[in-house]
């Protein structure tokens, strides 16, 4: 019997953390995160969700979307290395009842050591991607502070809480909103290119 290499390679659990971080808004950003329960509204408690600004910012968008294409072209290099030993592979499975077993056996390990090489490409890629999903989370976080701090000055914070965090209230002042404009106002894009890795390196 012919083993089964069902090798997809498929790279969608890092386009998948990529999406939920720079894509995905929790909640719009005018909104927050939580049901407002009202009350008075308390002179320089001020309140900003991260994650909203990493989803709804413009610049956040065109990370995702840029990374989802990164990931897309990276996924197509596998399938082009994996496409001829597929074939391969089908038609050794359609030989297999007339080669003795010591013969499959030996053309289904040399199947294999070929396919190990393009998993492991596989396996480098999923990690170069992670790393360009990193840095560029972490490019536009150092961004956004700036924008974050004026704001802060702006509305006469004392103190700046998670949104995320609050189960209700007043959330007048609510600062998501602002700062997503002011970022949209300073960058819509940066420079994302796929990182490159050693093999082997975390």
């Amino acid at each position: 019997m012919v083993r089964s290499y069902p090798f997809r390679f498929v790279l969608a659990a890092v386009l998948g953390m990529a999406v939920s971080q720079l894509a995905v808004a929790q909640a719009p950003a005018a909104r927050p995160a939580s049901p407002g329960l009202g009350g008075p509204v308390i002179p320089g408690v001020c309140f900003l969700s991260r994650e909203a600004v990493l989803a709804n910012s413009k610049v956040a968008v065109y990370a995702s979307s840029r990374i989802k294409q990164i990931t897309a072209d990276a996924q197509a290099e596998i399938d082009r290395e994996r496409k001829p030993l597929e074939d391969q592979l089908t038609a050794l499975r359609a030989q297999a009842s007339k080669l003795p077993a010591d013969q499959l056996r030996a053309q289904e390990k040399a199947l294999g050591e070929k396919f190990a090489p393009i998993q492991a490409k596989a396996e480098l890629r999923k990690r170069e991607i992670e790393k360009t999903r990193a840095n560029a989370l972490e490019t536009i976080s150092e961004q956004a502070q700036p924008q974050i701090a004026a704001v802060y000055t702006q509305k006469s914070c004392g103190v700046l809480f998670d949104r995320n965090m609050a189960l209700g209230g007043n959330f007048t002042n609510d600062l998501t909103p602002a700062v997503v404009a002011a970022l949209d106002g300073r960058l819509t894009s940066i420079p994302i290119e796929r990182v490159t890795l050693a093999p082997g390196k975390p």
